[in-house]
Parts: structure tokens; sequence; C-alpha cells
């Protein structure tokens, strides 16, 4: 996928980063941007795969809804086309390192349904993947709860 990837490195195991990553009504708890998760439809493992996300933006507050599939150690995302995202694809991996800890990798194309110059795109990509992982980051590394 083009668009933006980035890692950070947490001292959080896989397991742990991966719960908090996939824990999506939770988002709001702990992310700077989330306003509101609303998770729509589950599988048959309790795992989310629609959810409603209510996002503030630099300029303006963006809805969207994300659809899920998930792999071993990884799980991604597509956005239904709407009124403010035209299309999303976004990816996150939990790779263990050696002698603990977690690689997380961020992948992450957006495409606004409203009129944003390229070079403005991309740099709010860079910024929504890096305050998302230090998010995530800090948040995996606390006790779980």
């Amino acid at each position: 996928m083009d668009g933006t990837v980035r890692t950070i490195e947490s001292s959080a195991s896989p397991d742990r980063v991966y719960a908090v990553a996939a824990d999506f009504a939770r988002y709001p708890e702990w992310t700077s941007a989330v306003r509101d998760v609303e998770v729509l439809e589950h599988d048959d493992e309790g795992r989310a795969t629609r959810a409603r996300f209510v996002v503030e933006a630099m300029v303006k507050r963006i809805t969207y809804v994300l659809r899920y599939t998930y792999e071993d150690g990884a799980f991604g995302w597509e956005a239904e086309p709407g009124d403010d995202i035209k299309a999303m694809e976004g990816r996150y991996e939990f790779k263990p390192l050696d002698g603990g800890g977690t690689e997380i990798v961020y992948a992450l194309k957006v495409e606004p349904a409203f009129s944003v110059p390229g070079f403005l795109r991309k740099q709010a990509e860079k910024q929504i993947v890096g305050a998302a992982l230090r998010d995530l980051k800090r948040e995996a590394e606390q006790a779980p709860a």
C-alpha cells in the first residue's frame, strides 16, 4: 500500500498491544483525536468487523465507518465511502522483538471526500500515524485493566 508507514517499539507484549489496538470502543479514552466509536458488527469470535468513528480533524469533525479483517499478528481496515472520506485503508502489525516487546507497524492511506492539496493530505497522514502510534504505545505499556 502506498501512503504512510511508520513503526514504533513498545515494551508491551504483542498480545497486549494487539488487544489494546483491537478494542475500538475504548479509543476515545486514550487516543488524542477519536471522540466517539460505535461498534456496529462483530464476527463469531467477538471481534469488531464494522465500526463508526467520529474524529476531530484539524479543520472539522469527521465521521466514517471502517470494515475490519483479521489475521495472526495483524489486522486491517477499509472505509466505507461517505461524506467525509472517499477512501481509506490501513493496517496494524504486531511483531515480537528479540528480548521482549513489540514492533508496531502502522500503515495508512486516506483520501478525504473534501478538497485537500496532496502535500497537506500527506502531512495529515503522517501526523495521524505518529499520534496513533504514540498513543497506542503509551496505553499498551500501562498495566492491563
